[in-house]
């Protein structure tokens, strides 16, 4: 189906009968007439639900759905994008393991990887991404093992030149995982272009309305894990906590990092989303490709009544042909990126301060979107644990203002914005 007819119908038919939206499943734990029933689910051998902590049925079905967008073969749910990009890291790294990401990825997931994680015993090596393949390989190391970038960065806006990673990931026999949030599989697909695995913060554009936490996993299905058997011996290897089980050789390419994921990261962490998060999203989905078209437009607007301002010093949006990342944006998001601009006020950090004070319209929020405009300065907020330097090389310096367009009238967006201006 086209991905705008998945968007509305994906995951879940209902039978004769049977409700015609998803039903909300709100229970903990599920009956088995036998324990010989529920043992089959506990060793794996048979689909089913015993307790909500590790899989729902409302969560599978709206995974489904997001697994359909993406063209995965198989997806899981999680309470949050956070969790979810821990989760796909986690899901292949252990002490001693090595990661290479791009240097501009969202301020929260930076701080997990360069802190939480190197807590853990994970190491990581930031690189520009512009970096040239030469540069790229040279991050590598003996114990890497996986590649990790987002398509748009959060907020910087660099896009990601996915071919170039997946081929560096690729070379040094390791999947490259993208996080997928800002442009959503409406605007890009990232296995189309050899990405390994999608992430996303479904809190973002997918629910879209600011109402739910969220997050999702899709597995491309492509990764051969047995091909690197060496690399991943979580995945290839007997899983003694789990009935000695040996992932890769069970579920094949298809199935095994979710099943790992599920299995033994969410039984122990236990991130899920509820059932009722679960069902709002859905509802948020079923407009994702209608508001996308809306919220790209808003976008375009802004950015271009931004890039003619005279207080205005830069406007970071891979739309605009002035920008660094739009032979990118062309290639991957030809149908539109986001509605998320970013741009930095020639009068400084205390010019954006003023901006952000004298703002009607926008909302000051550490969200991003959301059918109403929102805004933000990263450097006070959001990234306020990072020094100049790592400000400076996250793209996210201290007159960097963020803004999320929502669906309102351009119009009286970009009214709002000059009237800020105006009071610099």
């Amino acid at each position: 189906m086209n991905r705008d007819t998945i968007c509305v119908q994906g995951g879940y038919t209902p039978g004769n009968g049977e409700p015609r939206q998803i039903p909300i499943i709100q229970s903990t734990t599920f009956k088995y007439a036998t324990s010989e029933d529920m043992g089959r689910l506990f060793d794996l051998e048979a689909d089913g639900y015993f307790y909500s902590r590790l899989q729902n049925p409302t969560c599978d079905m709206v995974a489904k759905k997001i697994c359909e967008l993406e063209g995965g073969t198989a997806a899981m749910l999680t309470s949050s994008g956070q969790a979810a990009n821990f989760f796909a890291l986690f899901n292949l790294c252990e002490a001693g393991d090595h990661i290479v990401a791009s240097s501009t990825i969202y301020g929260g997931t930076f701080n997990l990887i360069s802190v939480t994680m190197k807590k853990m015993g994970i190491t990581a090596t930031f690189v520009d991404p512009l970096c040239s393949e030469e540069e790229l390989d040279a991050a590598f190391r003996p114990n890497t093992k996986v590649v990790f970038g987002e398509t748009i960065a959060n907020p910087a806006l660099t896009v990601l030149d996915i071919e170039k990673f997946a081929k560096a990931a690729h070379a040094h026999g390791v999947p490259l995982i993208v996080d997928n949030t800002f442009p959503t599989p409406v605007n890009c697909r990232p296995f189309e272009w050899g990405a390994d695995i999608v992430t996303h913060s479904t809190t973002k554009y997918m629910d879209g309305h600011g109402a739910v936490l969220g997050g999702a996993i899709v597995d491309g299905g492509k990764f051969d894990w047995m091909a690197h058997a060496d690399k991943f011996p979580g995945l290839c290897t007997p899983d003694e906590s789990y009935h000695g089980i040996t992932y890769a050789e069970r579920f094949g390419k298809e199935g095994a990092f979710i099943t790992k994921a599920t299995a033994q990261l969410m039984r122990d962490f236990g991130s899920m989303q509820s059932p009722m998060n679960a069902y709002m999203l859905n509802l948020g989905l079923e407009s994702l490709h209608v508001r996308m078209q809306r919220h790209c437009a808003n976008g375009m607007a802004v950015a271009k009544f931004l890039e003619a301002h005279p207080k205005v010093a830069y406007v970071n949006y891979c739309g605009l042909e002035s920008s660094p990342y739009h032979a990118l944006a062309e290639k991957y998001l030809p149908n539109g990126s986001c509605g998320v601009v970013s741009f930095g006020l020639a009068g400084g950090r205390e010019a954006a301060s003023t901006f952000m004070k004298e703002l009607k319209l926008a909302a000051i929020e550490t969200h991003v979107a959301d059918a109403r405009t929102c805004c933000l300065n990263p450097a006070s907020s959001t990234h306020r644990q990072m020094n100049d330097e790592q400000l400076a090389a996250a793209g996210v310096p201290a007159e960097l203002v963020r803004m999320s367009c929502g669906l309102e009238s351009s119009e009286d967006l970009i009214a709002d914005i000059a009237q800020a201006l105006d009071k610099i």
